[in-house]
């Protein structure tokens, strides 16, 4: 569909997070570097990593000796472009560059905010929980979630002052930035000259995650069903690229491993996986070993009880603390 340029016949390995609600990858920063990759008509398979659900280098892209991390100048697609890997843009003889700047930036900052701020905070947690923390011990995917939550605030500036005005600013931004999008696209089948750009990777992945794993109590999800084009724009691509399925090129990566994990293959039972073998007698334990896991088990609650006190002072003491500054502000003013 799209061109790669200077990608020669070199192998791409993307690794990104489970596939989730009939999308590829549930990751909403994962999927638009999955669809770059597919507009581009990259040879390239997929790689599932559940070790590191809070991490911003994920996704990455390993090409040759080289590796484009998600958390490095700009991003995975910036990254290919700049190392001439794939360039979506290259092949665009008539390619405004201003407006595909412009169009991109408002993609970037605009909507990604708005999937940050319904994913974190306007909806319940459920939908973030199934793409980051399901495979994770509950404790442990818990007090991850709840830290997201607190970092995803302190970067939106979503403080328990100006709660309502920021979500109000959010999605007037979005509203935006879908009324333009609706224009910019018309009948078309992609933005810029009916050819793919690093734009349709980008908002495609936006359009797809809000479509399909944002509840129907979503107000982006409402607002984008508004757009009649950007809505089959979304499902004729998705039809087009193939992407109701998990890529038959998908492969566990080395992190996940583990049969009980959704990215692990299952193994089929051997045909004599019916017959037990006869159990080993149970040693009867010591009052020494009884002792010892009791004070074990209470050992690893307080520990728990400990990281859970912490974090809720931490949230407490950094909304105040970003409260005060707002209040100092005010008064300034």
């Amino acid at each position: 569909m799209g061109d790669s340029r200077s990608s020669g016949d070199r192998h791409l390995f993307l690794v990104a997070r489970k596939p989730r609600f009939g999308l590829p990858t549930a990751c909403p920063s994962c999927l638009p570097v999955y669809l770059y990759l597919k507009l581009a008509n990259a040879d390239f398979s997929v790689e599932f990593d559940s070790s590191f659900p809070d991490s911003d280098h994920i996704p990455y892209v390993e090409y040759g000796e080289s590796v484009a991390l998600n958390n490095e100048k700009g991003g995975v697609i910036e990254l290919l472009k700049e190392e001439a890997i794939l360039d979506l843009n290259a092949k665009h003889t008539s390619l405004a560059i201003p407006d595909l700047v412009s169009t991109k930036a408002m993609v970037s900052s605009w909507l990604y905010e708005a999937i940050l701020y319904e994913l974190w905070i306007a909806i319940g947690g459920d939908v973030a929980h199934n793409i980051y923390f399901s495979d994770l011990p509950w404790p442990i995917g818990k007090i991850l979630h709840w830290k997201k939550i607190y970092d995803v605030k302190k970067l939106l500036g979503v403080t328990k002052v100006n709660c309502e005005e920021r979500e109000f600013e959010i999605y007037k931004k979005a509203n935006e930035a879908y009324e333009a999008l609706s224009l910019k696209l018309g009948d078309q089948v992609f933005f810029f000259d009916n050819r793919p750009t690093d734009v349709d990777a980008l908002f495609l992945g936006h359009a797809l995650f809000v479509l399909h794993a944002l509840p129907e109590i979503s107000e982006l999800r409402s607002n984008l069903l508004k757009h009649d084009n950007l809505v089959k724009y979304a499902e004729h691509l998705k039809a087009e690229l193939q992407l109701d399925s998990t890529p038959s090129s998908t492969q566990p990566s080395s992190s996940s491993k583990d049969a009980s994990t959704p990215s692990a293959p299952r193994r089929k039972p051997s045909s004599g996986w019916g017959s037990k073998p006869n159990p080993k007698p149970k040693k009867e334990k010591t009052e020494e070993e009884k002792k010892f896991r009791r004070r074990a088990k209470y050992f690893l609650a307080t520990q728990l009880v400990a990281v859970l006190v912490f974090l809720s002072l931490m949230g407490v003491a950094g909304d105040s603390e970003m409260d005060d500054e707002d209040a100092v502000d005010y008064d300034e003013e």
